[in-house]
């Protein structure tokens, strides 16, 4: 197996796929995408474009479907939800496809939605995306980070490294037998220094202050944590993404 880090979706290679893509949008929309799943959502389906949701989500009735948008980290006006994962509970979500569109993280979905095995990935769930990679060990896997609006960014970055830690435990190989590319090399070194404080270097990534001026404390904490939820969101159809 050789991990491909990927900061952002446009620094993904154009001419190839991999065995395995793994979005990673911390803040928050695969954060959001583990937590409807775990909390008993139907699926998840993601859209770069507000439009095309509105128009596919019609096609469900109304009572089995929600509508998750967001713009600059702000909920989009007439959506029933943002991209706060918090406001997933299974009273809400229970039952219902969740119909989501956001800044970075839907976009990057898209960017790999053609790989053979496309899954999503955030801190909350890292340790079954570990579990999916020891246990399938595919060939090629890109990790692709979101970034913000096509930058780099702390939290994704993070997250990358963390999954990536995690097998260099579990195989017992160096970082450089996993090492696609020095990026993975990078993000391991960032996750070793920051993994007991991975709230606190939220505070520092400049998405993490942009959720604060939005009043989004609670979110960095939620997303923050790791390995609480045993769900493996997973592509079944182009854009649709289903527990495991």
């Amino acid at each position: 197996m050789k991990l491909f880090i990927y900061h952002t979706p446009e620094l993904t290679p154009t001419d190839k796929t991999p065995d395995c893509a793994i979005v990673v949008d911390v803040l928050r929309a695969t954060s959001t995408i583990a937590t409807v799943l775990a909390s008993g959502g139907e699926a998840v389906q993601a859209f770069s474009d507000l439009d095309q949701l509105i128009a596919v989500s019609e096609k469900w009735p109304s009572e089995k479907r929600l509508r998750a948008g967001e713009r600059g980290g702000a909920k989009v006006t007439g959506f029933e939800l943002g991209n706060s994962p918090l406001d997933c509970t299974p009273e809400v979500v229970q039952g219902r496809r969740l119909f989501i569109s956001t800044t970075n993280g839907t976009r990057a979905l898209q960017r790999i939605q053609h790989s053979p095995t496309v899954i999503a990935a955030a801190l909350i769930n890292r340790a079954a995306v570990v579990h999916y990679l020891w246990e399938k060990q595919p060939e090629i896997v890109w990790i692709v980070g979101s970034g913000w609006e096509g930058s780099f960014s702390l939290e994704d970055t993070v997250c990358a490294g963390a999954i990536a830690y995690s097998l260099v435990e579990k195989s017992q190989l160096s970082p450089d037998d996993l090492a696609g590319n020095d990026e993975l090399i990078s993000a391991i070194a960032l996750y070793s220094q920051w993994q007991n404080d991975l709230l606190g270097l939220f505070h520092q990534a400049s998405h993490g202050k942009r959720l604060l001026r939005l009043e989004g404390h609670e979110d960095l904490k939620y997303c923050a944590q790791i390995d609480i939820l045993d769900v493996l969101p997973i592509q079944q159809e182009t854009g649709v993404l289903k527990s495991q």
